[in-house]
């Protein structure tokens, strides 16, 4: 078994810049360590996998 952490696809700074969150509109912040999007607004993060981000309420992890 590897320690290695999965190599992670770039971002591009200017996408993230420009997504909302699709629940509220509101900004969202970038977790790099989890590769999330994160939305204090609705309580939720967005996974991102591939360099792609998943703004699916279905695919989102709710937060406490």
């Amino acid at each position: 078994m590897s320690d290695n952490p999965k190599p992670r696809a770039p971002i591009d700074r200017r996408m993230l810049e420009a997504l909302v969150c699709p629940m509220t509109q509101a900004p969202l912040s970038y977790d790099a360590e989890r590769q999330e999007l994160v939305s204090k607004a609705a309580h939720l993060a967005y996974p991102i996998r591939g360099g792609i981000p998943i703004m699916l309420e279905e695919e989102a992890r709710k937060l406490d």
